[in-house]
């Protein structure tokens, strides 16, 4: 309820943070692509004028790069989902063996929160009753045992949003002409990354203009290193 007495209808919904932090996830996954994809072809547009040379490095760049990316991602959820599992595991045994302990754990943890001791004990009895393991893994360790990582998720998240990022520079630099490619594929992917980074500013309560200085330089500097780079084994004939 608000102070004018209209109720209050702010979401609190128990997964919002993993949302948001998804979300997050699929933002920070497409400036990747844009970024890595661009460098690459920039690069070989540098050495060679070759339309086919610039399809065949950039579709290889956004395979390879969507596929580290999935494989990367589902490795790191899936350590993170049986480090979940295993604290469960251990939680729920000590709760067989030791349930006033646990009991008594968990009313230390709101008292910690601030809570009366009366109160928290009545809390932890009542949230004990209903579910000692629920109580625990959200008091204790944070965890959902309904919510638990999905690394297909995460994995498949990855996947896209990097394939989708990267489709932005290989797109822009197969179609433009010749003479203007690279800076027309410059633009659009500097463009790209300003709104990615004031997107995942405001995901993460973060400094606009910052992150947004961070990745537009970022993004330059990996474009202008490859493009040299580039231009100089052209000119030698490599």
């Amino acid at each position: 309820m608000t102070a004018d007495g209209r109720p209050h209808d702010e979401p609190h919904h128990p997964s919002l943070g993993r949302r948001l932090n998804w979300l997050r996830a699929a933002v920070l996954g497409a400036n990747d692509g844009v970024v890595s994809t661009a460098g690459l072809v920039i690069g070989v547009a540098g050495a060679t004028a070759s339309h086919a040379a610039l399809l065949t490095a950039g579709l290889a760049g956004l395979l390879a790069g969507s596929m580290s990316m999935a494989v990367g991602e589902y490795v790191s959820v899936s350590s993170q989902r049986d480090s979940e599992r295993a604290a469960l595991r251990l939680e729920q045994r000590e709760l067989e063996e030791t349930p006033e302990a646990e009991l008594d754990e968990l009313t230390g943890l709101y008292e910690a929160k601030g809570l009366p001791a009366a109160l928290a004990r009545e809390v932890a009895e009542h949230l004990t009753a209903r579910d000692p393991l629920a109580a625990h893994a959200d008091a204790e360790l944070k965890i959902d045992p309904q919510e638990l990582t999905n690394a297909w998720h995460a994995a498949g998240a990855s996947f896209v949003s990097f394939t989708v990022g990267s489709l932005l520079p290989l797109t822009v630099i197969l179609l433009v002409p010749a003479s203007y490619r690279v800076a027309l594929t410059a633009a659009a992917v500097l463009a790209t990354l300003w709104f990615t980074g004031t997107a995942s500013a405001r995901l993460g309560g973060a400094p606009v203009k910052r992150a947004v200085l961070r990745n537009v330089l970022g993004g330059a500097l990996a474009m202008a290193a490859t493009y040299t780079v580039g231009t100089a084994l052209g000119s030698a004939g490599v």
